[in-house]
């Protein structure tokens, strides 16, 4: 493994050092199945996708007449996300996803990597911004890790934990297995969709 100076990954260093490095092993270099399918049958949302990383799903999502931004703190990943997005560009933006504030109301959160990325102790502000920027009736879907190995990223979570960080504010309306993972996922995530409640 790559040794790194930065160790902590709520500072945007050391998600730099990473891509600067090329160091990214979460990167599918595309966009997943799943969320082909739910954007298929969904029809355009207004969505955020924080923690973008390289912005694939941005660019696949915008082609589709989609009103997508992404974001993320780590400049060097929004350098990356803003040069895979070609015309997109302008939707990937450097921002602090607990500071940052839609331009119309959201319809849809993606989730691909950004919650195990946090340290668990964050896991209960992630929900609670998360609830905060959908509107009842709105969407959390995307993947998600499980898994109970202490050390991270990615941190991995269990299902129980999952519905307990969740159910105040959301109900899961689906839950299926994933057939596309990548190797550091592989066996281990779920495409979940939850529907924000009153």
């Amino acid at each position: 493994m790559a040794d790194f100076q930065q160790r902590d990954p709520l500072s945007p260093a050391f998600w730099d050092e990473r891509f600067e490095r090329r160091f990214t092993p979460w990167d599918k270099g595309g966009v997943p199945q799943a969320l082909r399918d739910f954007a298929a049958a969904s029809g355009p949302l207004v969505t955020l996708i924080p923690g973008c990383g390289a912005a694939y799903e941005l660019t696949y999502l915008a082609q589709l007449g989609w009103d997508a931004t992404a974001i993320d703190f780590s400049p060097a990943a929004v350098a990356q996300g803003k040069a895979a997005a070609g015309s997109y560009a302008a939707r990937v933006v450097e921002a602090d996803f607990f500071q940052w504030q839609p331009a119309r109301p959201l319809q849809l959160m993606y989730e691909r990597a950004f919650l195990c990325a946090m340290p668990r102790a964050m896991w209960p502000q992630v929900a609670a911004r998360w609830a905060q920027l959908l509107a009842p009736g709105a969407l959390l879907a995307g993947y998600f890790f499980f898994d109970e190995a202490p050390k991270g990223p990615p941190f991995g979570i269990g299902h129980a934990q999952l519905e307990a960080l969740l159910q105040p504010y959301f109900v899961c309306m689906a839950d299926e297995a994933v057939s596309d993972s990548i190797p550091v996922f592989v066996g281990k995530e779920r495409w979940m969709i939850w529907r924000r409640t009153t």
